[in-house]
């Protein structure tokens, strides 16, 4: 007979207790052998640390090995190549520079042909007990320090290091500036392994084992925290390896791995023969969609907050050219079926991991952003191929047709603009078993405690905000919707981009910033779930003045206007899409 879910849980915790008292037992042995200058009291449990002895003993971690048998994951160990003192300067008006210990490590794979996997660690003096990994970004291959400020916080509020978190970064095991193409490394089969999911879970178990000799005690709470690639890898920890986080933030994830890279192919293809949309062109499909939905929330600004509304609404035969003319005032045949094909599902003949078949629609909203259509699906040039230089082009077709190439064909000089998926099916399906983060088993995750936090961005065209809708979904179907509501909160942003940025009519920048790992950690430690949240705009220079604030609702709301100026969140209610809101918004 299976144990209950909450048995498991008890012990799945008991067993990782008695795993972190072996650790620390191993740990202190070895300390003592080194005779450390750390101090235990009369019982032989560790005292902590004072910032004084932490300092002496930064430098004593370079050169550290630690054993491949203390990471899970097969690797040849791993290896502190320096560790220093160093201070992280914060935010003008938010206190002195925070002292850390800064260590340089690198993982070794098993194929010597691999790459290692680099990693920084960062050991804040003044320690709060709690770890953050960092997450990455696009294909990685440059080495997250764990230093920046994390997506959307507000500009006034210090890095995690600087609030006493303990934080971590890698480079997923490769470095981009050593190959030919950012995707190249994905030819070795340990390099690609590494970059689906084995180099976090690497560098988690390293990071702990540096945290515990340093501070003689592991985290007491380890979060995770990314954004478009770092948010996949964020949901495939809690997936793969949901006994080591408490809690995950994933911004604007890319979870249909290996369907967004088809679609990104496909916004190639659709430009062939005439499809090209200019800035000039884009401008007025923006225009058009203003025009057609911008009021459907209560409050004509430039913001579409009622985008699903817009998606059914909104129809681009309007913008059609008579009699197959082709000026700056309307789109051609081609281009409006280049539009429709955007704003249209990605179908594949077979399933992919999970059960997927498809890539969602992107939205309308927000095309002439900064950073939106003309950036990432149009490109400042039309399509071609071989590919010209990255800034000539699309980054959807970039991304994608790199990834066909590498991760699929496998062919570096392979014409993607032919690419099938049911002529690489095998591939297909091994590339998708590897990166796709589909999966809405979350049971695992929830029965030990995690809390998961997705935020997707209405006007995102990197990838589509709806890919994190359907994800949602797909977890309330399997795992109950009281379930979800215990575990995993969604919210979707109007108005901005894949980095967060949008403005409105008049020109003043749509409230995007929230400190979400604050969110994460209340509803952790102090069971605060959250509901409604308040984003917030704010002047670029300090002292970060909050000129505009906004309703951050959960999904399937979104703010609706109902009273004042619309430049405070006062003014709206978080009206729902698809039937009542959910109790839990009111919380």
């Amino acid at each position: 007979m299976k144990p209950s879910i909450a048995a498991a849980s008890q012990q799945r915790m008991a067993a990782q207790r008695r795993f972190r008292a072996l650790q620390r037992l191993t740990i202190v042995s070895t300390l003592a052998i080194a005779a450390s200058a750390y101090v235990y009291c009369f019982t032989g449990a560790l005292a902590q640390p004072s910032k004084d002895e932490l300092a002496s003993a930064c430098v004593g971690l370079t050169g550290r090995a630690t054993a491949a048998a203390e990471i899970a994951l097969q690797t040849r160990g791993a290896t502190i190549n320096s560790a220093e003192i160093a201070k992280l300067a914060l935010p003008a008006g938010a206190g002195e520079p925070a002292e850390y210990c800064k260590v340089m490590a690198a993982i070794a794979p098993v194929d010597p042909n691999a790459y290692p996997i680099n990693v920084e660690i960062n050991l804040p003096l003044a320690w709060n007990g709690r770890a953050v990994q960092y997450g990455g970004g696009g294909f990685n291959g440059v080495l997250i320090t764990g230093l920046a400020p994390l997506r959307d916080q507000p500009l006034d509020l210090p890095p995690p290091v600087g609030r006493g978190f303990m934080t971590f970064g890698t480079d997923s095991g490769h470095l981009a500036k050593d190959l030919p193409e950012i995707q190249a490394f994905t030819l070795n089969d340990e390099a690609l392994e590494n970059f689906a999911y084995a180099a976090y879970k690497k560098t988690h178990d390293l990071a702990v084992v540096v945290a515990t000799a340093f501070y003689h005690r592991p985290p007491e709470r380890m979060y995770y925290f990314g954004g478009s690639e770092g948010g996949r890898e964020g949901l495939v920890m809690a997936q793969r390896f949901p006994a080591d986080y408490d809690g995950i933030v994933s911004v604007v994830p890319v979870i249909n791995w290996t369907a967004l890279q088809a679609a990104g192919n496909r916004s190639g293809i659709m430009q062939q023969n005439g499809g090209w949309l200019s800035p000039a062109k884009v401008k007025l499909l923006h225009n058009a969609v203003l025009a057609a939905c911008d009021g459907d929330d209560g409050l004509v600004d430039g913001i579409i907050s009622n985008y699903s509304a817009c998606a059914a609404k909104f129809d681009p035969d309007k913008l059609r050219c008579p009699d197959g003319n082709d000026g700056d005032a309307c789109l051609s045949e081609a281009q409006v079926k280049a539009v429709k094909t955007l704003h249209q599902p990605y179908q594949f003949g077979f399933a992919l991991a999970n059960g997927v078949h498809s890539y969602p629609a992107w939205n309308y909203g927000g095309e002439a952003n900064p950073d939106a259509m003309v950036a990432w699906v149009m490109g400042p040039k039309p399509a071609q191929y071989p590919l010209p230089a990255p800034q000539e082009q699309g980054r959807q077709w970039y991304y994608g047709s790199g990834a066909i190439r590498y991760f699929v064909a496998r062919d570096s000089k392979f014409n993607s603009l032919n690419f099938k998926p049911d002529d690489f099916r095998q591939r297909v399906l091994e590339i998708s078993a590897l990166m796709d983060a589909t999966d809405p088993d979350l049971s695992r995750f929830a029965a030990r405690g995690g809390k998961l936090i997705i935020k997707e961005n209405a006007a995102d065209f990197a990838q589509s905000p709806n890919a994190g809708i359907d994800y949602y979904k797909s977890v309330v179907a399997t795992v109950g919707d009281a379930s979800v509501d215990r575990f995993m909160r969604l919210y979707v942003t109007a108005g901005v981009n894949h980095a967060g940025i949008g403005a409105t009519n008049e020109g003043a920048p749509v409230p995007y910033a929230v400190d979400l790992l604050g969110v994460l950690e209340a509803w952790v430690e102090r069971a605060h779930a959250p509901g409604t949240l308040v984003q917030i705009a704010q002047t670029a220079a300090a002292p970060f003045n909050t000129i505009a604030t906004r309703p951050m609702c959960l999904y399937p709301a979104y703010p609706h206007f109902k009273r004042g100026s619309g430049s405070q969140d006062g003014s709206f209610d978080c009206a729902a899409k698809e039937g009542p809101v959910r109790a839990m918004q009111q919380r």
